[in-house]
């Protein structure tokens, strides 16, 4: 069971992909991750380092003063990109529904994902979306089962 549709390369806030699995409608959106932290703020080891002991530690040896200038570069560049608007952090919340009757607007979600961060695709929004997938379809069954039981108890006391 997978997500047969795949996000796009560009992604907006909103975006969706769907997939049927059992008679069940899965929808994954994109939604804003509202927290305001900056990349450097949420990433150990985001600006590299020639300390060891940091957590943006380049290594030692032949061709550091090239791999620094590199990371240091790319580092620059990813900021630059998310105080531009360029790409922001998002989660990916899957959906499921029965017959076009929603279980659960929040089945399952992961938060903190990149999403159009420079020089990637966002295949990993995609993959994110099949990983969820099964808990999304286990919680589904289970609200199912809760909505059933309400139900046959409403009939009976009635």
């Amino acid at each position: 069971m997978t997500f047969t549709q795949k996000f796009d390369d560009y992604v907006c806030i909103g975006d969706i992909i769907s997939c049927t699995v059992d008679g069940y409608t899965i929808t994954a959106r994109i939604a804003h991750d509202e927290t305001p932290d900056a990349p450097d703020e949420r990433q150990d080891g985001f600006w590299p380092s020639l300390y060891k002991d940091d957590a943006g530690f380049i290594g030692s040896g032949n061709g550091w003063r090239d791999r620094f200038d590199a990371a240091q570069a790319r580092a620059e560049r990813v900021m630059t990109a998310w105080k531009n608007d360029e790409w922001f952090y998002c989660g990916v919340v899957l959906s499921v529904a029965l017959e076009s009757i929603t279980l659960d607007r929040f089945a399952a979600s992961l938060w903190g994902i990149e999403a159009n961060y420079p020089d990637r695709d966002n295949a990993y929004l995609t993959e994110v979306a099949n990983e969820l997938l099964p808990e999304a379809i286990a919680e589904a069954k289970a609200e199912r089962a809760r909505q059933c039981s309400i139900l046959c108890q409403t009939e009976s006391a009635a």
